[in-house]
């Protein structure tokens, strides 16, 4: 089985990645493939729990994880089973689902957290069993993570997506006057942010803002709500807000691309003309995001590299599984792979979609 489910840097940097990761993903450029293949293990079996199944970006990650293990299957010819579970937002729902993993015979444990600073009881148990656990997308504390020496992490930097989103709304306010509807100098804005206390939302907002002051623009907070990263109560939040507000939103900083697209759902149902649009703003790039982004409903996004982190959980699950050890791929202090945001607008959205 494949899982519980299948759901389907500026301009000449964007191009330059774009082209890089065509090329990853053709050539494999994670290493120790090679040495795989000689091994005489002919199946594994990587189980994996998501906090959420319906989360867009974690969606769409799962989806290329189980392309790349039917990739790497013809690769090898090791059969790849993966097991799919969804926490439903429960971590002890979690906790369950990892010992049922480890009790069916995975031999690598792959958990995107429910919640980050509680992760001691799947360690615990991955531990007492020797089965190696790579953590993704969120982030658990540094120090949880150095309890054993087969804990791992695959995601990206908070703080980097925080920074680019400060830029892209820098950009467009510098390069389009007329979105200071004001015209006092002063950007009025709103924040939508993802998880009250979590890490990533926090950094995003925190880096967002104070990246677009150290580009010389005066900033005022007119309102905050969080959203818990979902189109539906991001519609619901700034609906609230864009009635007491109005016109005097300027900018819309959203933590992910579902809360930025709940922010135009909310404008569309208003019938608030394009042009009275607020500068709305995301980060993750995912086909929906991308699509408003090229469309011009987003002034940009911030790419979270989806790709990229499935094909690198994938392989070093692999390694793990056959070889015990991950092999030649080059880990960050021996626990990490991280890869890299970029910024996006229209014309690399439409490169991106392609």
């Amino acid at each position: 089985m494949r899982g519980c489910w299948r759901q389907r840097k500026e301009e000449q940097s964007v191009k330059k990645y774009l082209a890089g990761l065509a090329v990853c993903l053709a050539a494999g450029w994670l290493a120790g493939c090679g040495d795989a293949e000689k091994k005489e293990i002919h199946n594994i079996k990587i189980g994996v729990t998501v906090y959420d199944q319906y989360d867009t970006f974690v969606s769409q990650l799962m989806e290329r994880f189980n392309d790349y293990a039917s990739s790497k299957e013809e690769q090898t010819g090791t059969a790849i089973g993966v097991d799919v579970y969804n926490a439903a937002g429960s971590q002890l729902n979690q906790n369950s689902q990892v010992e049922k993993m480890i009790s069916d015979g995975c031999s690598v444990v792959c958990v995107n957290l429910v919640d980050r600073t509680e992760p001691a009881s799947i360690i615990d148990l991955a531990e007492k069993h020797r089965v190696p656990v790579i953590f993704f997308n969120r982030e658990l504390v540094e120090e949880d993570l150095e309890r054993w020496d087969q804990l791992y992490y695959v995601g990206a930097k908070a703080l980097e997506s925080g920074i680019m989103e400060g830029e892209l709304a820098a950009e467009a306010f510098r390069e389009r006057p007329q979105t200071d509807k004001n015209g006092d100098g002063i950007i009025q804005y709103m924040i939508l942010e993802g998880e009250a206390g979590h890490q990533d939302a926090v950094v995003r907002t925190e880096y967002a803002v104070s990246t677009i002051v150290e580009k010389g623009i005066e900033v005022e907070k007119l309102g905050y709500a969080i959203a818990n990263w979902n189109r539906a109560q991001a519609q619901s939040k700034m609906t609230q807000m864009y009635g007491e507000y109005g016109d005097q939103i300027e900018l819309v900083l959203a933590n992910n691309d579902d809360m930025a697209l709940g922010a135009i759902d909310a404008l569309q149902a208003a019938g608030v003309a394009r042009e009275n649009w607020p500068v709305i703003l995301g980060i993750d790039g995912t086909d929906a995001g991308l699509e408003a982004v090229r469309d011009g409903r987003m002034a940009g996004t911030v790419y979270n590299d989806k790709e990229g982190q499935a094909k690198a959980m994938l392989e070093l699950a692999f390694q793990l599984s056959t070889e015990g050890t991950p092999g030649r791929l080059e880990l960050e202090d021996g626990k990490y792979i991280r890869l890299p945001y970029a910024k996006i607008g229209p014309e690399e959205a439409g490169e991106l979609m392609k």
